[in-house]
């Protein structure tokens, strides 16, 4: 499961905002709130504070129903003041921290910098990994932390997967599962993520998912620093087919 399902994205105009929430989205496989569509859908340029307001309430009441539909909502507005932000009441909160001025000056002045958030970016991202793993999993993996690497297509994730996860989890403790681009039409990236965060281990919650290229080959040198082994997980377990599932999945 992923636990936040409400998630802002806030900071003043032009800080990246639109463009961040657009791809997380797309990574939680959520719906995608964006402040500018919504004004225009209801017609409403309204900046005063009033107005301000009722567009908070609006994007609340557009994530809450996102929300009630089983669906993670990513959404994107200035939420310039913390009131606006109490009411929004978002589960996970990202300031966009990249300016220090907008390109409107009755923004920059009644803009407040929020007391706290669950992550705070000071500069551009160009890999969302880290903070999807954040937020689906409540904390970010320790990077020189010892790492079990575990790569395939998981199409889909079946209890084989989960029994070599076990496996890989005990080694170190962390685990990072990457995941192939093979270019199959079903089987998507935002599929994978959600198929692959919807089994969140109770014994242990430090893993990341990873989008990679068609990996077809691992090629070392010598001395490299780490292993390539296979775990034995049982007859029962080998005997699991994913193309059988695939098949069964289609009838």
């Amino acid at each position: 499961m992923i636990f936040k399902k409400k998630i802002l994205v806030m900071g003043l105009p032009g800080s990246g905002k639109s463009h961040l929430a657009e791809a997380l989205a797309k990574g939680l496989n959520g719906v995608w709130i964006n402040a500018d569509k919504v004004r225009e859908q209801y017609d409403d340029w309204d900046f005063t504070p009033e107005g301000r307001m009722r567009q908070a309430m609006r994007m609340k009441f557009l994530s809450d129903g996102a929300n009630m539909a089983g669906q993670v909502a990513v959404a994107d507005f200035i939420c310039p003041t913390e009131k606006a932000r109490e009411e929004f009441g978002a589960d996970f909160t990202i300031w966009m921290d990249t300016i220090k001025e907008g390109r409107f000056e009755d923004t920059n002045l009644m803009f407040e910098e929020p007391s706290k958030c669950d992550y705070h970016i000071t500069k551009w991202l160009t890999d969302i990994n880290d903070l999807l793993t954040t937020i689906n999993n409540g904390k970010r993996m320790d990077r020189q932390k010892p790492t079990v690497q575990m790569l395939g297509r998981y199409q889909p994730w079946h209890a084989g997967h989960r029994e070599l996860f076990k496996k890989a989890h005990a080694k170190t403790g962390q685990v990072i599962i990457m995941v192939r681009d093979t270019g199959e039409e079903y089987f998507d990236w935002s599929y994978l993520v959600k198929d692959l965060t919807e089994h969140n281990f109770t014994y242990g919650v430090d893993y990341e998912i990873m989008h990679v290229p068609n990996i077809v080959n691992i090629t070392y040198g010598r001395d490299v620093g780490y292993k390539i082994e296979q775990e034995h997980l049982g007859e029962e377990i080998e005997s699991i087919s994913a193309t059988d599932i695939r098949l069964a999945m289609a009838k």
